[in-house]
């Protein structure tokens, strides 16, 4: 079977097909980076209108460039379309459904509704060597941040989630009080690595009391404290190397924070396999805070 995915839940159009057998045959991404930029974060309705307009044009790309043999993909090649169904923005997961369930009803084949956080805790399972089910996995991105045991497809419990921001918004936020625009979590990321560990220590919210869920929104405050403090008694030309450690406080405090709780999970469970799920398990420093978590299990 043949499935054309088409993602559109926030501020890319993502469009894959993959076989059932082959696995993932091609796909095609479109940022919308920098039509966002000058707003300083997404702009729903732009993202919509973005996605209406790179939506054909990108599958078309996807096919073209798609091989089944000896001669490009076709729309009738295809068994099914996925859509991103939610959670996201409104009007660009309706462009997506919109698409998608047309396209699928002129072909004759099935429209399928995937829901995004599924959708991330399963994308693991494209991997050469998949997770062997079940495992506990981090979903963090720029939306959510949960801990969910994921025992088979289709059978998950929620371990914990934040209560408020999720470290992507968290990070995206503080990247803005430091004026480094959008996107801000791996330009914050990239800052932090200038910066002094020893200078600024961070709370680490929730770690202090039993349970799996998650706080950083007054972290993103105690953050913007220490900088307007620290500011008022800094010299110009030191200025740069204060948002530095502030940076480098605040990553290394929510890197700490998410391998606290991965750590309790593993331990509540007895699940020794712990994934990463969503954009912001691309921070390099989670990456090796998990990696040396789980070695010491």
């Amino acid at each position: 079977m043949r499935v054309l995915g088409i993602e559109t839940s926030c501020d890319e159009t993502g469009v894959a097909v993959y076989d059932s057998v082959a696995g993932l045959l091609g796909h095609e991404v479109y940022s919308q980076v920098a039509l966002h930029a000058e707003y300083g974060g997404v702009v729903p309705e732009l993202a919509s209108r973005d996605h209406v307009r790179k939506l054909l044009p990108l599958v078309r790309e996807l096919l073209a460039s798609t091989r089944l043999g000896d001669r490009a993909l076709t729309l009738s090649d295809l068994h099914g379309v996925a859509y991103t169904a939610g959670p996201g923005l409104v009007g660009a997961l309706l462009t997506g459904a919109a698409f998608a369930r047309s396209l699928a009803w002129s072909l004759g084949v099935p429209a399928l509704a995937v829901h995004h956080m599924e959708g991330h805790l399963l994308a693991p399972m494209l991997e050469a060597t998949p997770p062997a089910l079940p495992f506990v996995a981090l979903l963090v991105s720029g939306g959510h941040t949960q801990l969910v045991e994921v025992r088979a497809v289709g059978d998950y419990r929620l371990l914990g989630e934040s209560v408020d921001d999720a470290a992507g918004e968290a990070f995206d936020k503080t990247a803005k009080l430091l004026g480094l625009g959008y996107p801000g979590g791996p330009r914050l990321a990239a800052l932090a690595e200038r910066g002094d560990p020893r200078r600024f220590r961070f709370p680490r919210p929730m770690t202090d009391r039993p349970g799996l869920d998650f706080s950083f929104s007054g972290l993103k405050t105690h953050t913007l404290t220490t900088l307007r403090e620290a500011a008022a008694s800094c010299a110009p030309d030191a200025l740069e190397q204060l948002q530095a450690d502030v940076a480098r406080a605040f990553e290394e405090a929510v890197v700490d924070t998410l391998a606290i709780k991965c750590r309790r999970a593993v331990q509540q469970t007895g699940v020794r396999t712990l994934v990463l799920a969503g954009g912001v398990s691309a921070n390099r420093r989670l990456r090796a805070r998990v990696d040396a978590l789980m070695g010491d299990l």
